[in-house]
């Protein structure tokens, strides 16, 4: 049985039927489906496609809970479900781990390349035309610190790059769950390292479901989906990846103590904020001074500030072409 999302024509649809699927269901959103319709017919194999007019839709965002679209699935399930439903996917969970990555490094190198870049033009707009951009220099940097430095990203992580064994910070029962639930996620895990003279340079989050049904209504054969680390292949979720500063060097026997707050945006609610405090306790048993961390899970650098301020460079950079010279001075186009 073949499921083709996003059928469009339906020639893959109608391709696997030719290859001897028993039953095609070819799902496409638009109108495009009355031709895929007419497509399968024409090919002779209408009678193995059927083509469905609709929408596919799954309420997982990244590091599961990004974009808060299980709201509106509580909201269907309280009002509609019977009381013998089952619910698919029926449990969630969220696992974190930590890793070792090259992303930081190459962040704190963006970041410094950024904050030369903002030197420069500080320089030459005083040089040229007389007007000292000074003034915009923290919050310009501390924007950017957030935006390099303390904001997760989408990664495809390799199993080898995890030097710690993995948690659950989260589970849910899909059934049961609230929304008061979710607003917010907060753990306390121990991950002990698993590998010498690792150099513990961020965390990665991950999620997985499962589809078991209800003790009233089971499902005859449970199925996983996770978008764990994977040798082989990966998901379009991949992994969130959460940067360390500075990176803690550990060795085997070692533990990270991790305490672990995930909550709404104020901004945004369909962001989320995330901030970890990690220890290390060495094999000897002795504490390393904890390291804080914040970070805003895939936040856009929308600043209104940095905004004002390419408004007006790109400003000035047109004027300096046009009366003056035809240097140009480096501006972030957001």
């Amino acid at each position: 049985v073949v499921l083709d999302v996003g059928t469009g024509s339906g020639i893959l649809a109608i391709w696997s039927a030719q290859a001897g699927a028993r039953k095609v269901y070819a799902v496409e959103a638009t109108k495009m489906a009355e031709h895929a319709r007419e497509l399968a017919k024409a090919n002779g194999v209408d009678d193995v496609v059927e083509v469905i007019e609709g929408s596919m839709e799954e309420w997982m965002g990244y590091f599961l809970l990004r974009e808060s679209m299980f709201d509106s699935v509580i909201c269907a399930r309280d009002r509609w479900l019977r009381p013998d439903g089952a619910m698919y996917p029926s449990h969630a969970r969220m696992w974190v781990a930590p890793i070792r990555s090259g992303l930081g490094d190459q962040k704190i190198d963006d970041f410094e390349r950024e904050m030369n870049e903002w030197h420069n033009f500080v320089d030459e707009t005083e040089a040229h035309y007389g007007v000292n951009m000074n003034a915009l220099t923290k919050a310009y940097r501390a924007e950017h610190e957030k935006y390099y430095l303390k904001t997760s990203m989408w990664s495809n992580v390799h199993p080898n790059q995890i030097v710690g064994t993995a948690a659950v910070i989260k589970e849910i029962d899909c059934l049961t769950a609230t929304v008061d639930e979710i607003r917010s996620v907060m753990a306390q895990v121990t991950m002990p390292i698993i590998m010498d003279r690792a150099r513990v340079s961020a965390f990665a989050g991950w999620f997985d479901v499962h589809f078991r049904g209800s003790t009233q209504n089971p499902a005859m054969h449970e199925i996983e989906l996770t978008t764990a680390p994977s040798e082989d292949f990966g998901t379009h979720w991949g992994q969130q990846v959460f940067l360390l500063h500075p990176p803690i060097r550990a060795n085997e026997g070692d533990k990270i103590i991790m305490s672990f707050t995930m909550s709404r945006s104020k901004e945004n609610h369909r962001l989320m904020n995330v901030e970890f405090t990690c220890e290390l306790e060495q094999s000897s048993g002795k504490r390393l001074s904890p390291i804080t961390s914040k970070a805003q899970e895939l936040s856009s650098l929308n600043s209104q500030v940095i905004w004002s301020v390419c408004v007006l460079i790109s400003s000035i950079r047109k004027q300096f072409v046009l009366g003056m010279s035809t240097t140009s001075i480096p501006c972030r186009q957001l």
